[in-house]
């Protein structure tokens, strides 16, 4: 009997395979140990570029499977959000009586940009953020990738035995029958993995939510009872510090579910998304001057800013 041989994988080069697992254990340890607040900033920091990083190759992949990581990455940013929430509500609940900038100068920097000074304008923001991102991008999303993967599994059979007729006809060699049936695999598992990654942002858009409230009920709590503050000023400290945070991390989130959104309803377009939407939107010039002749009519229109 012939004995197969295993060919062992090799490992990243430079390191990255330890850096990878260093990462990953980093992010663990962040959900039990206390972190330092400029380490939460960084984090933080860290969190949106990610997510920019994310979508902007999202927007440039030539198809979905250019990108077919997505749904492990897409794991890793939602554990990093996770992680940050949690040392942030830590750090919200323990020192969040001493002021403004006690969790960093990320989310007081984002308390002052969107709330304006008043923590109702942040609170409301938040809860647009949050309904923009769960009912609309993700609900959406998580359809489209659910409806992708069931039809995407029903036509495996068709697709294979289509190779295997152009195979026995002679219009495709044996290493090309090889590699679109590797892809076949691939396109499976992408879509069924993409299936369930995108539990993953609904998942972290309710959480979001509720470790809000946590925070803006837990601390308004403890600063009452436990450092003597007054009730209207622990709810402006807290409630400022809570819908900021929630506000710094719905930021990645949205972006994030962007992403996921972009790549989910690619389905069969060819080409980076800027070309594709651009092309077939500028394909037409009849829509073009419907357009502009509708835009030129209600400029007419008195009372209309047009």
């Amino acid at each position: 009997m012939t004995k197969t041989s295993i060919t062992p994988v090799k490992a990243a080069p430079n390191g990255r395979d330890i850096g990878f697992a260093v990462g990953i254990m980093a992010i663990l340890c962040i959900l039990f140990l206390p972190v330092p607040v400029f380490m939460i900033d960084i984090g933080l920091a860290f969190s949106i570029a990610f997510s920019v990083l994310i979508l902007m190759v999202a927007l440039w992949i030539q198809r979905p499977l250019d990108f077919s990581s997505f749904p492990t990455i897409l794991l890793i940013a939602t554990m990093i959000r996770l992680a940050l929430n949690i040392a942030t509500t830590r750090v919200i609940l323990s020192h969040g009586h001493e002021g403004h900038t006690a969790a960093g100068g990320v989310i007081a920097g984002f308390a002052n940009l969107v709330m304006s000074g008043d923590f109702v304008i942040g609170l409301i923001v938040f809860l647009i953020l949050i309904v923009v991102n769960f009912i609309v991008i993700t609900k959406g999303a998580t359809r489209i990738a659910e409806v992708g993967a069931r039809f995407t599994l029903d036509a495996i059979p068709g697709k294979q035995m289509s190779i295997d007729a152009d195979l026995s006809a002679g219009i495709i060699d044996e290493k090309e029958a090889q590699l679109r049936r590797r892809e076949l695999e691939e396109e499976s598992s992408f879509f069924g993995a993409m299936d369930g990654a995108s539990k993953f942002v609904r998942g972290d858009a309710v959480a979001g939510l509720l470790i809000t409230t946590i925070n803006v009920f837990g601390g308004i709590i403890i600063g009452y009872f436990r450092h003597g503050m007054e009730i209207g000023e622990a709810a402006d400290v807290f409630v400022k510090l809570s819908v900021g945070d929630g506000i710094v991390s719905q930021v990645p989130a949205l972006i994030v579910s962007l992403a996921a959104g972009l790549i989910v309803t690619r389905g069969g377009t060819q080409g980076s998304t800027d070309v594709a939407v651009i092309g077939q939107l500028s394909g037409y010039p009849r829509a073009l001057w419907v357009a502009a002749g509708m835009m030129a009519t209600l400029a007419l229109v008195p009372g209309l800013p047009f």
